[in-house]
């Protein structure tokens, strides 16, 4: 390893803002957090483990409230040195990190104070159950009315289940401009460790606005459909070659990686994220093994690799042994996944720098190709099914019902392109959520099926069989649950199930191009749940449906008045403001 002093061209506060995420200052995260700093004992108590209880469905009930503010700017930053006009969460990018232990509530206030020009904006916590409560979700024109500008909105939601996860708008593409942040659950482990790291966001970057990128993908300038980003990013951080820039504006050289603390023989918990908008990623470290010990929000028995693949809305949570030379630094690496089945970058690989207890902070490391971890691994799928075994077992039983869904790209009539499922392209309506109103009885959706609603009535166990006709990968996430994935692979599924007495489940699967997942889950959450990809050109573009059920406990659920009253302001607001909703709005 060969070492060389870099002089970081800028401070966070102009990189990133008001966030310590990415600099040796950042706090390291507590096993669970509580007001006596001498407790012990986890709130939780002594009989949960992550062996004999489900995360989803066991949560207990501690009574704290955590509250958090979150108000949402326009900002100028330069995460990479390329200065631009970006949204910001409390004049940070990324946002700010939202903790809780399992079975606390949080309760977050989004202030929308976007203006120049205003935009509406909802929140969305991704992977949380939100049982008998989809209200909360944060998807416009399903579970709300977008919260309009100069409007606050409260969600309040039980912190279940437990580990790693963000959050983020889920108003059209707008995350991609840095609505998003990462958030933590404290709840029984796996394995143990001494330091807790935190969070580890990689994302793909792009220097252009979102909407200005949304005009070109979906127009009609087929050449313009598939945007190559401009960077990669690790907690919002790299370094860029400004000589590449082709947009006007101030751009700066070596603004600065992410950097972290290994103390040696320690053992160190990485959180890790995919926050991106299209971007398959391949994490590593140099020289360095990990230990997966949760995948989503599932934990897993410990497993070791030195390749975490991560498509767009997937979380691991890994384990790193600190036994490396203790006057070392080492690089992190997300290097971006290229061909068809992928998205197309400019530049691939994001870095962070891992210091031990005696190097120089001053120094970055310089590597050759020897120093990179060997990467054998699919570059447009999951690892195999059958590696991550979840620690509280689930058997896959028979299903009540069964789903089958076709995934395709094609362009339409008028020349641009959408991708569908069964032959159908999404589009929400804003001012027309679809909880809210099978609430009230309607379940008839005057623009069924441009709502792509799929009703599994009361049927206890659902499975899914999906069919990629597409050459792409795609993510594939669903709310309100967590899916068991017994099969993923080529073609068509040959009807074999991969560990049946207990399959890997999570929250988002990579579906293979030209090929195939199953997926299954308990019916057990009255609601309207969106099941989509998560790249979010293919989401503006309609690839998206909802899973409508048990119609009749929606019904009789008790939605807050509050959801009401945001859709009769947004509603007021739409009166006297064009909504340019140029795609699936999602």
């Amino acid at each position: 390893m060969v070492f060389i002093a870099i002089t970081t061209a800028l401070g966070t506060n102009i990189t990133n803002g008001t966030t310590t995420l990415g600099t040796l200052t950042a706090k390291q995260l507590p096993k669970f957090l509580s007001s006596d700093p001498a407790n012990t004992e986890p709130p939780w108590g002594s009989n949960y483990s992550a062996q004999n209880s489900d995360g989803y469905l066991n949560a207990p009930d501690t009574g704290v409230v955590r509250r958090y503010d979150l108000t949402i700017t326009r900002g100028t930053i330069a995460p990479d040195g390329f200065e631009r006009q970006s949204l910001l969460i409390n004049n940070a990018f990324p946002g700010p990190l939202i903790e809780a232990n399992w079975g606390d509530t949080i309760q977050v206030t989004v202030n929308n104070k976007i203006t120049g020009p205003e935009e509406g904006t909802t929140m969305h916590w991704h992977g949380f159950l939100h049982p008998d409560s989809e209200w909360e979700d944060g998807v416009p024109g399903i579970s709300q009315c977008p919260i309009p500008p100069g409007d606050s909105f409260t969600y309040s939601f039980k912190a279940t289940p437990h580990g790693t996860t963000w959050y983020h708008s889920h108003f059209s593409a707008q995350y991609l401009e840095g609505l998003w942040g990462p958030l933590v659950i404290y709840g029984p482990e796996t394995a143990s460790y001494d330091i807790d790291l935190g969070p580890v966001a990689i994302s793909d970057y792009f220097h252009r606005g979102y909407f200005d990128i949304l005009t070109d993908v979906m127009g009609t300038d087929l050449l313009k459909v598939r945007p190559a980003s401009d960077n990669n990013l690790i907690n919002g951080k790299m370094n860029y070659d400004c000589s590449k820039s082709t947009l006007p504006g101030s751009c700066t050289d070596n603004a600065g990686i992410s950097k972290f603390a290994f103390a040696s023989g320690k053992q160190h918990r990485l959180r890790l994220i995919n926050t991106g908008i299209q971007a398959m990623q391949k994490f590593s470290i140099d020289h360095h093994n990990m230990t997966v010990i949760a995948n989503d929000f599932v934990q897993v028995e410990p497993y070791v690799t030195n390749i975490v693949t991560l498509a767009v809305g997937q979380r691991t949570d890994v384990i790193v042994s600190a036994n490396g030379n203790p006057n070392g630094t080492y690089f992190m690496r997300a290097n971006i996944t290229s061909g068809q089945c992928t998205e197309p970058t400019d530049q691939s690989l994001a870095l962070a720098a891992i210091y031990y207890e005696h190097a120089d902070t001053s120094l970055t490391p310089t590597a050759s190709d020897s120093d990179t971890q060997l990467d054998t691994t699919d570059p447009c799928t999951n690892s195999d099914l059958s590696i991550a075994v979840p620690a509280y077992r689930i058997p896959a039983l028979e299903p009540s019902t069964t789903l089958h869904m076709e995934v395709n790209v094609t362009v339409n009539s008028t020349g641009h392109l959408i991708w569908t499922v069964n032959d159908s392209a999404f589009r929400t309506s804003y001012n027309d959520p679809l909880l809210l109103l099978a609430n009230q009885g309607n379940t008839s959706y005057p623009y069924d099926p441009q709502w792509n609603v799929y009703d599994v009535g009361t049927n206890e166990t659902i499975r899914a069989i999906i069919r990629n006709l597409s050459p792409t990968s795609h993510p594939w996430h669903l709310h309100g649950h967590e899916m068991q994935v017994l099969s993923s692979g080529d073609g068509d599924w040959d009807g074999s199930i991969v560990n049946e007495a207990n399959p890997q489940r999570r929250d988002t699967q990579v579906l293979p191009a030209n090929g195939h997942i199953v997926v299954q889950w308990n019916s057990d959450n009255p609601g309207v749940w969106p099941f989509h990809c998560h790249i979010g050109w293919h989401l503006s573009g309609g690839l998206y449906t909802n899973i409508l059920e048990q119609e009749k406990k929606i019904r009789a659920q008790k939605i807050p008045q509050a959801s009401f009253d945001n859709c009769k302001t947004w509603d007021a607001y739409t009166v006297r403001a064009v909504i340019d909703q140029i795609d699936a709005g999602l």
